[in-house]
């Protein structure tokens, strides 16, 4: 198993995911528990599947006192903490993948990139037309389509003011954003 796919059991459900599917929680300081989203606080780790439920149960039924062996305390509203970590996470690493030259932005040059066969993760705006959606994944067909986050988030990511489509390059920041992105597609608010 390569060193990126350890597995941890989550603490609410008790199944098994690799740590790219979870969520990492330590106790801070103050007995109170702390979100880990880059997987680096020091402390021993309290993995939860990245699912809002799984979260919310957790908090609910005082599984992260259970899972520490300690009374700990949760914030109020730690699902919610967690999606805004996630999201500016994700967001910021589409500005990184930006600087890195693995962007394609705007419908021409992502139909552009994804004729080329170089579209490895089409990032579609939410609150973009839907028929456009449409032809643009029909166009970057084989790639992963990801639309969580509004136009106005893409376009402050990669320095535009509004962002509808954005084609990544395969690499090793466009499987992070994917990964991070899935994480977050499980653990958002849904209106």
């Amino acid at each position: 198993m390569p060193h990126d796919e350890t597995e941890r059991t989550c603490i609410a459900s008790g199944e098994s995911h690799p740590k790219t599917r979870m969520i990492r929680f330590v106790v801070g300081p103050e007995d109170t528990v702390v979100v880990d989203v880059a997987g680096r606080l020091p402390g021993r780790g309290l993995w939860l599947s990245a699912r809002r439920d799984m979260i919310e149960t957790a908090a609910e039924k005082r599984l992260f006192s259970k899972a520490a062996r300690q009374a700990v305390e949760v914030p109020h509203g730690l699902a919610d903490t967690v999606a805004d970590l996630l999201k500016r996470r994700c967001l910021d690493m589409l500005g990184l993948a930006r600087r890195a030259g693995l962007t394609a932005i705007g419908a021409d040059k992502v139909r552009a990139q994804a004729a080329a066969g170089h579209t490895a993760v089409l990032v579609e705006a939410a609150d973009g037309s839907r028929a456009e959606r449409d032809k643009m994944a029909a166009a970057a067909r084989g790639a992963k389509v990801i639309d969580l986050f509004a136009r106005a988030e893409l376009g402050a990511a990669v320095g535009r003011e509004e962002a509808v489509h954005i084609g990544l390059a395969a690499g090793g920041l466009t499987a992070a954003f994917a990964a991070e992105s899935e994480r977050y597609g499980g653990v958002r608010a849904v209106d």
